[in-house]
C-alpha cells in the first residue's frame, strides 16, 4: 500500500488516489474510489464469510519442521509467525454461511508468500478429506508464491496429495468451491487450486503458474496485456466467475443452494 510523500494517506495502486485507512477497512479492505482490491489475511476474511461466532479452527497447532536441516529456516517460521499472526500459511476450520455448514480453508500470503510446505499441504487435504467425510461443502481461499523450496520434495509433493484429497471429495459428491486471490502462482495453482467445481476469482487477481518476466524470457515474447490476470483468465476459460468481496459470502450461498438443490433431483 504506498504512501504519499509526506506520509498522509496510502494512496491506491489502482486510482492513484490517497484514500482513508479506516474507508478502505470498511470497505472490506478494498478502494472506495476504484473498488482495488488490497490483499487479505485469514481472520479477516473469516469476519465476513462465516455467520457470526460460528467459525471452529481445526489443525490450528500443528507446525513445520525442518526436514532438510537448513539452516535459518526455525527463524524464518517464527518471523512468519509474528507477521501474519497465524501458525502457518493456511487456516483450516468448520463454519457456517448463512446457516449452511460448510469446511473452510484460507491461504495467509503474508506468512511466507503464501508458499506451500508440508504443513499446508496436509492441513488443505484433511480440510478436503473432512469434506468428504462429514458430507460439507468445502470453500478454499487460495493466495500464494508456490511451493515452499525450504521443504524441498517434500514440498513438491503436496501438489500430487492435495489433488488426491480434492478427487476424494469429487467421489463423495461434494462441491469444491475455490476462490483465487492475489496472488496466485506455482504449486498452488499447478494443484488443488484449478480443481474446483467453480472457480472464483477475485478482482484484478494475479493467477497463474511462472511469473510473466519469467514467461517472457523463455518464449522470448512479448505478452498481452493485462496477461495473468482474473479479467484475462476469465475470458480465456480458467475463472468462471469474478466476485467482489461484498459479493462473495451471497455468491457462495446460493452456490451451496444450487449444489444442494440439484443433489436431491439426482437422488430421485
Amino acid at each position: 500500500m504506498a504512501k504519499t510523500k509526506d506520509s498522509g494517506p496510502p494512496v491506491c495502486p489502482g486510482c492513484k488516489i490517497p484514500q482513508d485507512k479506516a474507508a478502505i477497512a470498511q470497505a472490506l479492505k478494498t478502494c472506495p474510489s476504484c473498488g482495488h482490491h488490497y490483499r487479505m489475511e485469514p481472520h479477516d476474511r473469516i469476519a465476513y464469510l462465516a455467520d457470526a461466532g460460528s467459525f471452529n479452527e481445526f489443525l490450528a497447532n500443528i507446525s513445520s519442521l525442518n526436514p532438510l536441516d537448513l539452516t535459518g529456516y526455525e527463524e524464518k517460521l517464527s518471523e512468519a509467525e509474528v507477521k501474519a499472526m497465524v501458525k502457518e500459511a493456511v487456516v483450516t476450520g468448520t463454519c457456517l454461511i448463512d446457516a449452511k455448514p460448510v469446511v473452510l480453508a484460507l491461504m495467509s500470503f503474508d506468512f511466507m508468500g503464501g508458499s506451500m510446505g508440508s504443513v499446508v499441504g496436509e492441513k488443505i487435504s484433511r480440510a478436503l478429506l473432512k469434506g468428504a467425510e462429514d458430507k460439507l461443502p468445502v470453500i478454499i481461499y487460495a493466495t500464494s508464491g508456490g511451493a515452499r523450496m525450504q521443504e524441498g520434495i517434500f514440498s513438491l509433493l503436496q501438489m500430487a496429495k492435495t489433488s488426491s484429497a480434492a478427487a476424494e471429495l469429487e467421489n463423495a459428491g461434494l462441491p469444491l468451491f475455490i476462490v483465487l486471490c492475489d496472488p496466485t502462482t506455482g504449486g498452488v495453482t499447478a494443484s488443488f487450486a484449478m480443481l474446483a467445481d467453480v472457480t472464483i476469482a477475485e478482482p484484478g487477481a494475479l493467477i497463474g503458474f511462472a511469473g510473466p518476466r519469467v514467461i517472457e524470457g523463455t518464449i522470448k515474447q512479448k505478452l498481452p496485456e493485462g496477461f495473468q490476470k482474473a479479467e484475462f483468465q476469465l475470458k480465456k476459460g480458467f475463472v468462471d466467475i469474478i466476485s467482489p468481496r461484498k459479493e462473495q459470502k451471497k455468491l457462495i450461498s446460493r452456490l451451496i443452494d444450487f449444489h444442494i438443490t440439484n443433489s436431491q433431483i439426482g437422488d430421485k
